[in-house]
């Protein structure tokens, strides 16, 4: 089933999608399993979400790493009482790859 959604989400056009998730839908009610019901009501739901995706390409894996990095960063402080310090050491965080992509001149 997940080669099968794997397969939707890496079409390059809407059409190609809406055919993918009929396919999809129709091994859903072959197999009649709870889970695979429960993954295509997912992905109905998300529908909107994932024809932007087909379009665009565009995702929020940046955010969420950036997101990582960042409770990464609180749980190795064990508790900053310095709201300023712990700001810095974020911003020193995410600066690090800046700096090394484009020095100073």
């Amino acid at each position: 089933m997940k080669e099968h959604v794997r397969t939707l989400l890496r079409t390059s056009s809407l059409e190609d999608a809406e055919l993918a998730k009929e396919h999809l839908e129709f091994l859903v009610k072959e197999s009649n399993q709870p889970e695979t019901t429960r993954l295509y009501r997912t992905i109905c739901r998300w529908w909107k979400e994932i024809e932007v995706l087909i379009v665009t390409g565009a995702t929020t894996g940046k955010v969420e790493a950036n997101n990582t990095s960042i409770k990464h960063i609180k749980r190795t402080g064990r508790g900053f009482v310095n709201s300023t310090n712990y700001t810095n050491r974020n911003m020193l965080r995410s600066a690090a790859p800046t700096a090394v992509n484009f020095p100073l001149q």
